[in-house]
């Protein structure tokens, strides 16, 4: 009985957390947790990639955030390993005042003084849903895909800002940062290796890379005209 308990302790988990692919968002709208967002033709080919990507991994849970962007993006996984979609609640984009504004360089919602009492705390931050927050429901979603896929692996579609967030705390950054530099690219995958229920290291890849917009990249310059929809 001992020997068990040992062996399960140690077992070797994957949970890749993977973002979305790209959107048809021709207006340059911050969609947030609208619905009716669905991926481009272009995302939709990030997502096959993506599933062509992990087709030789040991997947056996594939969950996705209730947003319908993030489930378009998992359905091609889950079909490649012949699994059922599941959907996570606690993986949905983070809350935002500006939903449903545009973020055009030089034209969108930050040049309009009433939306400037928003900014005045970017620690918690002041526009949407506090950072710790999305720490909490990310690890518990995390943890319940670890459980599922419990020495095998598993695939978690979520957003752009969620990802960045908990990967920031698994690895003991400070929550608040700019938002141009986050490492998290359209249909990225950054996956979390627990061994028994402790995670162990932190990796990020990007099998759809050559397929994202440049000015969508991490560090690219802002366009004017185009909206990057930070938190995406």
């Amino acid at each position: 009985m001992s020997d068990q308990r040992n062996d399960s302790a140690e077992d070797i988990t994957v949970v890749h957390l993977m973002r979305h692919g790209e959107v048809a968002n021709p207006d340059g709208i911050l969609y947030g947790r609208l619905p009716g967002y669905h991926l481009s033709d272009l995302g939709r080919r990030m997502a096959d990639r993506v599933a062509e990507h992990l087709s030789g991994r040991d997947v056996t849970h594939v969950v996705a955030s209730p947003l319908e962007r993030a489930q378009e993006t998992a359905e091609p996984i889950a079909k490649a390993h012949g699994l059922g979609l599941a959907t996570d609640e606690r993986l949905i984009e983070a809350d935002n005042i500006f939903q449903g504004k545009t973020f055009g360089v030089g034209d969108g919602a930050l040049r309009k003084p009433g939306n400037w009492k928003h900014l005045v705390n970017p620690f918690r931050p002041s526009w949407g849903e506090p950072y710790v927050d999305q720490v909490v429901r990310m690890m518990s979603a995390l943890g319940a895909a670890k459980d599922k896929a419990r020495g095998h692996e598993a695939v978690v579609v979520s957003h752009q800002l969620p990802i960045w967030i908990v990967r920031s705390y698994v690895e003991r950054r400070r929550l608040w940062h700019d938002p141009r530099k986050r490492q998290c690219t359209l249909a990225s995958l950054t996956t979390f290796t627990y061994r028994g229920d402790r995670i162990v290291s932190v990796g990020y890849t990007e099998p759809a890379r050559d397929l994202v917009p440049a000015h969508l990249l991490a560090g690219a310059k802002p366009v004017k005209g185009q909206a990057k929809a930070f938190g995406a």
